[in-house]
């Protein structure tokens, strides 16, 4: 078998393919031939050495990686409801980057038959993450305002289309003038356009009550002002710091992380509680033990995907062994959608 090993932290070039032994299941797991893996900004950030959980559940060296699609290929003797051969996709907490993967049966769900296998593999952490920051974090009432930022980018389509079928009006920020017509065709009702006009100005004119949910992963370049920008009883749901991070460069500047950290706004309990506001964090790498969540979101998701209520962001393949150049894309601020790497056979 074949997989990416970040032996120590860095740049792009501590992205190795190398070959490894073949992989077995133990009774309650699946082992999977991955035919697409789904790349994420956490996996850049892993490679940067600046992933909490990283270094918390694995070390280094380290495989990243959180998503894949394939097909089974051996299963423990105790696992109930998959057989070899069927096409899943599989979530898992990393070792994704790697044409074969043991995981957990309870972390692996059959595709839908509309569901293509190469972009099944886009969806799990993106519209995972987004699924709980809609309806166990922010819970929205039908017709709330909610503001999403990078709504072109993975985690923020998927809110899109999740607060649209909670019933919210959406008002999306992108930062380039062509995704605009991304957050638009995933149902915004509004989208400013922060690189041609002033972004907290317009979300104040489109909402001037405030809105009932910020969905934020840009850290300390906007979290103050979407703190301003909640109404009574808003809140605001965290789930990255992607501002503080370089943008196409590779690896951090430690001088202007900590410039960044000392800048990240301190919420005031006092504050919370007279101005009925709430601050809310969470990063689902430190959730992999409540399965039971993990499980129920996914069935849901995947009901909506099959008849049609909500649908697959756009997808931008490479090949797995351009792996680097994925982490580039991601990281220069210009991508769409979801990257996703194609293993071939020689791969495998």
């Amino acid at each position: 078998m074949h997989r990416i090993v970040i032996h120590r932290p860095g740049g792009y070039e501590k992205l190795r393919l190398e070959q490894h032994p073949d992989l077995s299941p133990s009774d309650d797991e699946v082992l999977i031939e991955v035919r697409a893996v789904g790349v994420n900004y956490a996996d850049c950030v892993t490679r940067m050495g600046l992933y909490a959980s990283a270094k918390y559940y694995v070390g280094y060296p380290i495989t990243p990686g959180f998503e894949v699609s394939g097909y089974i290929t051996a299963i423990g003797k105790h696992v109930e409801g998959l057989q070899v051969g069927d096409t899943v996709l599989a979530v898992t907490r990393f070792n994704g980057y790697a044409s074969q993967l043991v995981v957990p049966a309870s972390q692996v769900f059959p595709l839908p038959p509309n569901l293509p296998i190469d972009i099944a593999a886009g969806i799990p952490a993106v519209f995972l993450t987004a699924w709980y920051a809609v309806f166990r974090m922010a819970r929205p009432e039908a017709g709330a305002a909610v503001l999403i930022h990078s709504a072109a980018g993975g985690v923020g389509g998927a809110l899109v289309q999740l607060c649209k079928l909670a019933g919210c009006k959406v008002v999306a920020v992108v930062g380039a003038t062509h995704k605009i017509d991304v957050a638009s065709e995933l149902g915004a009702d509004a989208v400013i356009d922060k690189s041609r006009e002033d972004l907290w100005p317009r979300a104040k004119t489109l909402c001037p009550d405030g809105y009932q949910a910020v969905f934020d992963a840009n850290g300390v370049s906007t979290l103050r002002q979407s703190y301003e920008h909640l109404a009574p009883t808003g809140r605001l749901v965290v789930y990255g710091f992607h501002s503080m991070l370089p943008r196409g460069k590779g690896r951090p500047s430690w001088l202007a992380l900590v410039w960044h950290f000392l800048r990240t706004p301190r919420f005031s309990p006092l504050r919370l509680t007279t101005e009925n506001r709430s601050v809310m964090g969470f990063n689902l790498s430190f959730l992999f033990e409540k399965r039971g969540v993990f499980q129920q979101a996914m069935a849901e998701l995947l009901s909506w995907f099959a008849d049609g209520r909500i649908r697959p962001l756009s997808t931008n393949t490479l090949p797995f062994s351009d792996v680097a150049e994925a982490h580039r894309a991601l990281e220069s601020g210009q991508s769409k959608g979801k990257i996703v790497l194609i293993i071939d056979t020689e791969q495998r």
